[in-house]
Parts: C-alpha cells; structure tokens; sequence
C-alpha cells in the first residue's frame, strides 16, 4: 500500500506501536492504545514484562552484532515509537559509523523517528515509510542508505506476529533473506502461541477485537522455520530473555515471545 493511500493518524482504534509504547510507559497514545493494552494485559498480566524482556533481547542482538560479528549496517523493520536503547544508539555506542534504516508505517511512528532518532556525528540514521509485505520497496530504498553488497542485518523484532498466513509471512522473510550476502544476520523475534497458549489467545482475541492489525502468535517450530537457510547462533530460537543473557536475573524475565538470531552462510540455490 503506498504512503498517499494509507490513513493519517487515526485516533479511533488501537495501533501495535502505540499499545507497545503504552506498555512501556511512553505518552504516545490514544485512549483506544490504553484500553486496548489494558484488555490485553488483563487476559495476559505478563505482557509489559514480556515486552520489556523483547527491547532488552534487541539490544543485545544489536550489541552483539556491531561488537563481535562486525555489522556496521542495520535494517530495522517494524520500528515502533522510538523508546530506550534503539538500534541505532546500541550499535553506534560501539561501532560509531554504523548505518541504520528504519522501517514503519504508521504516521505516529515516523514523526517521532525523523524528531528523535539522530545518528552519532560518524554514523548514518535514515527512514522508510513502508510496509513490511512491501519487501521490494523495502530492500530498493534502504539501498540509498545501506550497501547490500557488504553484509546487513536485518531486525525483526516483535513485528512478524502482525503477519497473518494469507500475506505469506514465510515468503516475505524469505525475500529480505534473499537480499542477504553471507556474512550477514537476521535477528527476530515473535510472540509465541505455544507459552501459556490459553492466556496468550485470549490476550490475541482481546487486540483483535480493538486493533487495526490482526495478530497471529506462533508455535516454537513456526518461529524457527523464518531461520531456515540460516546458520542459527547459539543458543538457537529461545524465550527471549534466554537469549545470552547478561544477568541472572535478565535470563529469568517473564516472557512470551520466541527469538534468535541466524547468519546467512552461502547465498540460496537458484530454482
């Protein structure tokens, strides 16, 4: 969908960025964000940790990526309104030239984005207004920013529950997979229908009913299979806040959602 055919901002119903930035005590909603992050709280009460445990598993996958993998280029679809530790501030801390594109489409994100996300004087920061089923327009505009003959990582996080089966979820990921050169990661995380299955479909039945989005939470295995073709990096697709932890405490975190990170190691046969 293009940019001139989409809503403005529409304040009469619920939108995943902003009932995410509700739980993370950011004042970027509406009413509609609050009762619907309310409703889902009440049939999840572990939702604002789970989304927490999520932004933490971010940092460390991009800490990880721009410290010990050498990633200096960074994709980040799915964005959200800009809260702590965004990726381009966790790899610019420790790759100060890294080169992060930023991917959304809703109205409220993108205003925030270009006001609060501001690279580091050696660093690049650049914005997408698009679609993640758009993979096309996706991997052509981010090309201005980042060099697709290089290595690229590309970031996931908690927005591929968002794509429902009819939008070919497996088959999107496997385009941006495709724009991959070896030598580069795909780091990805997604709200799982197999930890406290009963809770979290009453939890996905409560945004449905509020929500532009339909959510489609997903099984271990349905998380594991967007890596295929991918080397995955110990310790494999985990509970977030499982993934290298830094503390104990960090490793213990309430969480729903799956994540991993894997490293594309050749490129796809043809046909």
């Amino acid at each position: 969908m293009e940019a001139a055919d989409r809503p403005r901002i529409d304040a009469s119903v619920a939108h995943s960025a902003r009932v995410h930035d509700y739980w993370l005590g950011g004042k970027d909603n509406f009413a509609v964000d609050r009762a619907a992050g309310d409703a889902v709280q009440a049939a999840y009460p572990g939702i604002v940790q789970s989304v927490r445990a999520n932004r933490a598993f971010l940092a460390r996958a991009v800490r990880f990526l721009a410290a010990e993998a050498g990633i200096t280029q960074f994709l980040d679809i799915g964005t959200g309104i800009p809260a702590a530790n965004n990726t381009h501030e966790v790899a610019q801390s420790v790759a100060p030239g890294a080169r992060v594109v930023y991917v959304d489409y809703d109205p409220v994100v993108l205003q925030h984005a270009r006001a609060l996300l501001t690279s580091g004087p050696r660093g690049t920061v650049d914005y997408i207004d698009a679609d993640l089923r758009d993979t096309e327009k996706i991997v052509r505009e981010a090309a201005r920013t980042l060099d697709f003959g290089q290595p690229v990582a590309i970031m996931l996080i908690a927005v591929m529950h968002l794509i429902v089966d009819a939008d070919d979820p497996y088959g999107i990921v496997g385009q941006l997979k495709d724009a991959m050169l070896p030598g580069s990661y795909l780091a990805l995380s997604q709200v799982a229908s197999d930890i406290e299955p009963e809770r979290m479909a009453e939890a996905a039945r409560q945004y449905n009913q509020r929500a532009r989005e339909t959510q489609r939470h997903r099984t271990h295995a349905e998380v594991a299979r967007f890596f295929d073709g991918l080397e995955l990096l110990e310790p494999g697709v985990v509970v977030v806040p499982q993934w290298r932890p830094q503390s104990t405490a960090e490793a213990e975190a309430h969480s729903g959602m799956w994540g991993g990170v894997g490293r594309r190691m050749r490129a796809r046969a043809a046909g």
